[in-house]
């Protein structure tokens, strides 16, 4: 789950599934019922006709922690970190950075930095589609360290600069779950 559509839509269907969520959040769910094997299989398959999945190990359960974490720290422009990524994820996770980074990279096949670059990346697009905002104020927004690095970052993603992607009017944003 990467967004409060996604968290509505599961809560929704495990309301109807009979189940009483605690909480819902960004790739975690807590709920008071204990499930058997059977309606394990059952829930899993209703959620994968969302495009969700249930996961069961701790690995899994980690690295969906780790991507829900990102996109929570891209798309809150209220509260940049005043840390280092590796030490907030670290501390927050409660395990080693490098076990994280290991782990996620194992599994993902992309890097922690290079997941958080592209979900940087879509939220650039995101803001330059809807034209609020300059390319210095987005660059600030993302704790970008100038306009030029940006820019940089933004051609090397996607080929093109982030004024002429401005032009196209968002032909090229990908949805988050595909990143």
């Amino acid at each position: 789950m990467v967004c409060s559509r996604c968290k509505m839509v599961v809560k929704s269907e495990l309301m109807k599934f009979g189940l009483h969520p605690l909480s819902v959040e960004l790739g975690e769910v807590e709920i008071s019922e204990e499930l058997n094997e059977q309606r394990k299989k059952e829930l899993n398959h209703l959620l994968q006709s969302f495009g969700f999945s249930l996961m069961d190990d701790k690995k899994s359960r980690l690295i969906e922690k780790v991507k829900s974490t990102i996109i929570e720290i891209v798309h809150s422009t209220d509260r940049p970190l005043k840390t280092k990524f590796s030490n907030y994820i670290s501390e927050l996770l409660h395990h080693d950075y490098s076990y994280i980074s290991n782990l996620f990279t194992e599994v993902e096949g992309v890097t922690i930095e290079q997941y958080f670059i592209a979900q940087k990346i879509e939220r650039v697009k995101e803001l330059l589609v809807y034209d609020e905002f300059s390319l210095s104020e987005i660059a600030l927004q993302l704790n970008y360290s100038s306009v030029a690095h940006l820019s940089r970052q933004f051609k090397k993603s996607t080929g093109l600069t982030p004024l002429y992607f401005k032009q196209l009017k968002g032909k090229k944003r990908k949805p988050i779950e595909e990143l």
